[in-house]
């Protein structure tokens, strides 16, 4: 098939396939739109849960306080989505401005950025909650061998909360891998256009 938009049938006879590619761009940019607003959705919700999750617990008459900044693997998880909330924005508009104007993408090296910038995204926010659903096990589990106490059996509505955290970032992370396909999808027809087409866009 042709990127141009016609083919050639075994009877050398043209055959227009330009409707199909242009459902499939409509396709592949509405899907892009809705998990990148998503993600910024669910990314917000992820770090407002976990940033404003405290608990206070009197143990001997002293106040103990448990937040966020306690667990490093928690602070990393709020910093993760905020710079995934932040760069989801930026490329709604820029999926938005594309639709207006009738083009996926504007240039190669815009692709390339949009690709790097997906991968990029993609490995920082499975990083970040791998570490802090490692931290949370340890808070529920505790660790008998190293003394480490069960912290949830003593702040279990702080717990609850992070729990809720980590579940809306977890899901942030897989999203971030299928605009990873996307964009790599997209990269990759760019390139085909460009050969259809016998010159670089």
């Amino acid at each position: 098939m042709s990127y141009l938009g016609v083919g050639v049938s075994p009877g050398n006879v043209p055959v227009y396939h330009g409707n199909n590619l242009k459902v499939i761009d409509r396709r592949v940019r509405v899907t892009e739109l809705v998990l990148r607003c998503v993600i910024c959705g669910l990314a917000i919700l992820g770090a407002a849960l976990i940033g404003t999750d405290t608990q206070v617990k009197v143990i001997f008459s002293i106040e103990k306080i448990a937040k966020f900044t306690d667990m490093k693997a928690l602070v990393f998880l709020v910093i993760a989505n905020g710079l995934a909330a932040a760069y989801s924005l930026v490329q709604v508009l820029r999926c938005i401005l594309s639709m207006i104007r009738g083009s996926v993408l504007f240039n190669k090296p815009l692709a390339w950025a949009i690709f790097s910038g997906d991968q990029l995204m993609t490995y920082l926010t499975l990083t970040a909650v791998a570490a802090a659903a490692q931290s949370a096990a340890f808070a529920k589990l505790g660790q008998p061998e190293l003394q480490w106490m069960k912290i949830c059996n003593m702040y279990g509505k702080f717990c609850n909360q992070v729990g809720e955290g980590i579940a809306s970032s977890l899901i942030v992370s897989l999203s971030m891998i299928v605009l990873s396909v996307i964009s790599a999808f997209s990269l990759f027809r760019l390139y085909g256009n460009s050969k259809g087409k016998g010159n670089a866009i």
